[in-house]
C-alpha cells in the first residue's frame, strides 16, 4: 500500500514594515496577527532566515511556519519567494494583510484573488506568479476621505480603536487557526461578514 501523501505545511506570512517606528501602525496589522499566532501556537524562538523573521509553531494540532518579511511592505514578495524556494518541504502560503476597504474590527478570509490595491499583496503575487493562495484581510478603515492614504496606513490607530484592534487581531488569529485545521471554506463561513466592534 503506498504511503499517504503529506499535506503541505502552511507558511503564514504577516505583511508589515520592520522597525519600532512602524510597530503600532495600521499597515502592520499583519505583523500583529503573526505575533498573536506565535503566542497562540507556543512558537519556538524566532530567527532570521534570509530577509524574514521566521518561527515554528503548532496550530490546530499541525506544524506551521510563521513569517514576517523584513524587506518593507512593497518588497514583501522577495522574502516570501525566498522562503518558499529554500524550504526543504512543500509550503502553502497564507498571507495576512491590512485592508482599508474593510471597517476597523472586521476580518475577511479569501481563497484567492487580486491584490485589491494593496502593494504588499501585489508584490507577493508578482513574486509567486500566482493569485492562487489564501489571504486574510484585517480591516483598518479608510479614515478621513481627504487624508492621504499613504500617511493614513503609516499612522497609528486612534486611541478609541485600540481595544477593537486587539480584539480583531485575536479574531484573525482564530480564523487562521480554523483555516489550518478545517480549511479555507470553513474559515470563510465562520469569520467573514462578522464585525468585532
Amino acid at each position: 500500500m503506498p504511503p499517504l501523501a503529506r499535506s503541505p505545511m502552511h507558511l503564514i506570512v504577516g505583511l508589515g514594515n520592520p522597525g519600532e517606528r512602524y510597530r503600532r501602525t495600521r499597515h502592520n496589522v499583519g505583523f500583529m496577527v503573526v505575533d498573536a499566532l506565535a503566542a497562540r501556537g507556543k512558537a519556538k524562538a524566532g530567527k532570521l532566515f534570509g530577509e524574514a523573521w521566521v518561527a515554528e509553531a503548532t496550530l490546530a494540532g499541525r506544524a506551521v511556519r510563521l513569517a514576517k518579511p523584513l524587506t518593507f511592505m512593497n518588497r514583501s514578495g522577495r522574502a516570501v519567494k525566498a522562503l518558499m524556494d529554500r524550504s526543504p518541504g512543500e509550503l502553502e502560503p497564507v498571507v495576512v494583510v491590512d485592508d482599508a476597504a474593510l471597517p476597523v474590527g472586521s476580518v475577511r478570509v479569501r481563497e484567492r484573488g487580486s491584490d485589491g490595491g494593496h502593494n504588499g499583496l501585489r508584490s507577493v503575487i508578482a513574486a509567486l506568479g500566482s493569485e492562487e493562495f489564501p489571504r486574510v484581510r484585517v480591516g483598518i478603515g479608510r479614515g478621513d476621505a481627504s487624508e492621504d492614504m499613504a500617511e493614513y496606513v503609516l499612522s497609528e490607530f486612534r486611541p478609541e480603536d485600540v481595544t477593537i484592534v486587539e480584539e480583531v487581531v485575536s479574531w484573525a488569529a482564530e480564523a487562521i487557526e480554523c483555516l489550518v485545521g478545517d480549511g479555507v471554506a470553513a474559515a470563510m463561513n465562520r469569520y467573514n461578514g462578522v464585525r468585532r466592534a
